[in-house]
């Protein structure tokens, strides 16, 4: 007796292939930071949401921070202001901030808000300043070996987790926007979305930060070659900082940042990708780029696996 063939057998399979990281995930955090082309494009922003909302769904603790560069852009735009960057940071000035606390907590968060929450009353929203969750002071960047002021930017000074903790215990999908107060002078500031993702992944104790962007990811030899990165630990991200494109620098600091402070691994994806997350987390070859801590492995451009195999424990306790 033959055995009849079934066509939806190649999605078994799949599902097969993503238990073990099912089992490693289950009951961690995950820092998402949105950005990038994916803000942008209807059919990409839906497949975000449901990515998120699948995360939630399969047992995992998903926290969205989010930016809102083309949005910002267009809005100053609009308002007759000019959009300038030193060092990779947008120059905010007093104007410039009403700007972008009113596009980033009134425009970009709710509408991230009203997607996820198209599948469920997940998504609860709030900002940096909500509950001192971001606290920050004005950042003077070295610019050819002088501080500069560029205005409303910020430099975080201390992350208070209580808000999101409580909506995590919930079950709710905290979706941050990346503004901040000081309580040195009392002033909201512009805060890179990369750098406060980083920031808040490490304050969470989360297991994974992902940074979505519009490249593929860390390229081994760019412009001279195409290749991506898939692998590399701490030190080796540290070494290649020197050359990077100032856009890459914040995100990469951030990974950086976060696998130096307890997060166990970072990863910068494609979010011009449909699904990039789920095709990250999810899968044994990922999608992206993925910065693991010293003494976890060797830099690679293919094949990886994560500092501890799926189906062992991880050192670090859930969050």
């Amino acid at each position: 007796m033959s055995t009849r063939k079934h066509t939806a057998l190649p999605k078994a399979r799949i599902l097969i292939e993503a238990l073990p990281w099912l089992t490693r995930h289950h009951g961690r955090t995950v820092v998402i930071k949105f950005g990038g082309n994916a803000m942008v494009n209807e059919d990409l922003k839906a497949a975000f949401a449901q990515d998120v909302v699948f995360l939630r769904h399969a047992g995992l603790n998903p926290v969205v921070v989010h930016g809102g560069g083309p949005q910002i852009s267009a809005a100053l735009d609009r308002h007759g202001i000019v959009s300038e960057f030193k060092s990779g940071l947008r120059v905010t000035t007093e104007e410039a901030m009403d700007v972008v606390r009113m596009v980033l907590a009134g425009q970009v968060q709710r509408e991230l808000v009203g997607l996820l929450n198209q599948h469920g009353p997940f998504a609860v929203g709030l900002t940096g300043e909500d509950a001192h969750t971001i606290t920050a002071t004005r950042h003077r960047p070295e610019i050819d070996g002088e501080r500069v002021d560029i205005g409303r930017v910020g430099e975080i000074t201390a992350i208070d987790t209580g808000a999101i903790e409580a909506l995590l215990a919930d079950g709710r999908i905290p979706v941050v926007s990346s503004i901040a107060r000081s309580q040195d002078d009392g002033h909201v500031y512009n805060v890179n979305a990369d750098t406060a993702a980083a920031a808040l992944a490490a304050a969470l104790g989360a297991e994974t930060l992902m940074v979505l962007t519009d490249v593929e990811g860390l390229y081994e030899d760019w412009p001279e070659s195409d290749e991506v990165i898939s692998r590399l630990t701490a030190s080796e991200l540290e070494d290649l900082l020197p050359d990077l494109s100032a856009g890459m620098v914040p995100k990469m600091e951030g990974c950086l940042h976060a696998v130096r402070n307890s997060v166990t691994t970072a990863r910068v994806i494609d979010g011009r990708v449909p699904h990039s997350i789920l095709l990250e987390i999810f899968t044994d070859e990922g999608i992206g780029t993925m910065v693991v801590p010293d003494g976890a492995g060797e830099r690679r451009t293919t094949g990886r696996n994560e500092p501890n195999e799926p189906n062992e424990p991880n050192e670090q306790g859930e969050s």
